[in-house]
């Protein structure tokens, strides 16, 4: 049987499980290795309009895979693999601009460009919020320098107005002095490829939820992963021990009602239109390793 594949996934706690030996401890046969190269920037500089959801369009290689709940549901719904609803994560995020911005109150944002990842946490989240503030007409998305660290080196440079960005660039546009607009802190779902042995989901996942509790206690000993997620161009700048814990792993289920109200709001805005939602069937979309 083929070992279990693991890959980082842009926060802390597959790094934390792995340097504290918890997969092997839980008697998981794996391999850890960056099939999408996080650390090069790569995976998150795809281009317009090509975000999270197309890369489970295009097959993901490891067994699990995260992505914004949103995004996870509707490429489960249309058959890129099931949703693993037995665990859920938050990510801090927000909507950011330069520190002498005119932008004040999210209101100041209206038809104002905010760069976010297409079909990805940002373009839902950024609705979502400012949606309290002005009219469906008056928030102006932009996806030409969507991709995370793209959109990120775009508020660096002061060539875009406003970011929308999560956990370690939300800690880092901190550090550097960029004033968030509004938050968007958003939920976060597992996808599940191929058929992997539900007894070795549970034996990741029970890795992952030690690895939390170490987190929790501690985050100071290993917000220095951070520098592991991040393309090099930016380490002499980051000073990770002024950082946050980023997302964080909920051991709560991820229920039909939550799905069923997620499905909706994406259907009613409209957001996969021209590509289709696929059937919204819960007990087809997900898959469950609770003992």
């Amino acid at each position: 049987m083929a070992k279990f594949l693991i890959e980082p996934h842009f926060r802390l706690q597959e790094w934390v499980a792995e340097e504290k030996d918890y997969f092997r401890k839980e008697g998981l046969e794996y391999e850890f290795r960056e099939l999408m190269r996080s650390t090069d920037g790569k995976i998150h500089d795809k281009g317009d309009k090509v975000g999270a959801y197309q890369s489970f369009e295009a097959g993901r290689k490891s067994n699990v895979s995260c992505a914004c709940h949103w995004t996870v549901n509707v490429a489960a719904s249309n058959g890129h693999g099931k949703m693993y609803t037995d665990v859920y994560s938050v990510a801090p995020a927000g909507v950011f601009v330069a520190g002498d911005s005119k932008i004040k109150d999210p209101s100041d944002l209206a038809g104002v460009p905010v760069s976010v990842g297409y079909q990805s946490g940002s373009h839902y989240s950024t609705i979502q919020s400012l949606e309290q503030y002005m009219p469906a007409d008056k928030i102006n998305l932009t996806y030409a320098d969507g991709m995370l660290f793209h959109r990120l080196d775009q508020l660096i440079e002061g060539k875009a107005q406003a970011s929308a960005l999560f956990s370690g660039p939300y800690y880092f546009a901190e550090q550097l002095g960029f004033r968030k607009i509004i938050d968007t802190t958003f939920m976060i779902a597992t996808m599940v490829t191929g058929e992997p042995d539900p007894q070795d989901l549970r034996k990741f996942f029970r890795a992952l939820k030690r690895a939390q509790r170490d987190i929790d206690l501690r985050p100071d000993l290993y917000t220095h992963y951070y520098k592991n997620e991040f393309p090099a161009r930016y380490h002499a700048l980051m000073d990770t021990r002024r950082w946050g814990p980023g997302e964080r792993l909920v051991f709560e289920p991820y229920t039909k009602e939550v799905y069923e109200e997620t499905f909706k709001w994406i259907a009613d805005h409209g957001i996969f239109a021209d590509t289709g939602m696929g059937s919204g069937n819960y007990e087809e979309a997900v898959i469950r390793a609770a003992e």
